[in-house]
């Protein structure tokens, strides 16, 4: 009868099956579990209550004389976040129009190249790029926009390169049929299509470089973070609380930033 739902029940082969899979998944964590928690000194972890109470006792309140030496460091992180994006944009946008199907000149050579540029920079983490450009380059900003630039090209590429995969193929047919060369089909046909999709993946990076940006002084890339890093080895909690505060701030006013501009622009 229409609109009547028929229940099947499971076959004693899958319902042994699924118990199978379970009590695979319980012993996979167990003996996870055990592992990670092998050298475990729980007696700390008992004491972790009191510990963070004690901690965020002495944290609070936050100095806020302290102030007038983050804002030019606060400064700094930005200028990291936003010429590291500006950078990650200059590189990534050619990778992404090599590494995109209807737009690499060649799929043979030029694509994969291009896909090995763009998984290699998503597959190590800002952080991991700064430690590697200061013990090349020496402490400071340089390394920290770089570390972001190289970060950013495999975010920006990747989702860059989809998007134009995934344009109106009618559009490009029609213009070709006029007789277009391939500059006035990459002009007129694929770049009108993919400017929201690229105003908007690079707002949304600024807006994740904007918070990496801010650790990056941890390992000697300039910013926030090397304030950071110095109030935590003289254990000046208060000024810790300070530079998260501000930290928290920062991000948040990004945040609102990069969804107003979206919203403008999209």
């Amino acid at each position: 009868m229409t609109g009547t739902q028929i229940w099947r029940h499971r076959t004693p082969k899958t319902q042994l099956a699924l118990w199978v899979f379970w009590v695979f998944v319980v012993a996979l964590f167990v003996w996870c579990w055990n592992t990670m928690t092998a050298r475990t000194m729980w007696l700390f972890v008992y004491d972790a209550p009191n510990a963070a109470g004690d901690l965020i006792g002495r944290a609070l309140p936050p100095r806020w004389s302290y102030m007038e030496k983050l804002w030019a460091p606060l400064w700094d992180t930005i200028n990291i976040a936003t010429l590291g994006t500006l950078l990650g944009i200059l590189i990534a946008v050619p990778l992404a129009f090599l590494a995109a199907h209807s737009t690499t000149p060649s799929r043979l050579l030029l694509r994969p190249f291009a896909l090995f540029c763009i998984v290699s920079s998503r597959s190590i983490n800002s952080l991991i790029w700064a430690l590697l450009l200061v013990s090349i380059l020496g402490p400071g900003l340089l390394a920290g926009i770089l570390a972001i630039a190289f970060r950013s090209v495999g975010f920006i590429g990747k989702l860059l390169y989809e998007a134009i995969e995934e344009t109106d193929q009618a559009q490009i047919e029609a213009i070709t049929a006029t007789g277009a060369s391939q500059a006035q089909i990459l002009n007129y046909g694929i770049v009108p299509q993919v400017l929201p999709a690229f105003y908007g993946i690079s707002v949304f990076r600024w807006d994740i470089n904007i918070r990496e940006s801010a650790i990056l002084g941890l390992v000697g890339a300039g910013g926030i973070g090397a304030q950071l890093q110095a109030s935590l080895n003289v254990l000046a909690w208060p000024q810790v609380m300070l530079i998260i505060l501000v930290i928290l701030a920062t991000v948040v006013v990004s945040e609102w930033v990069s969804a107003r501009v979206r919203h403008a622009i999209i």
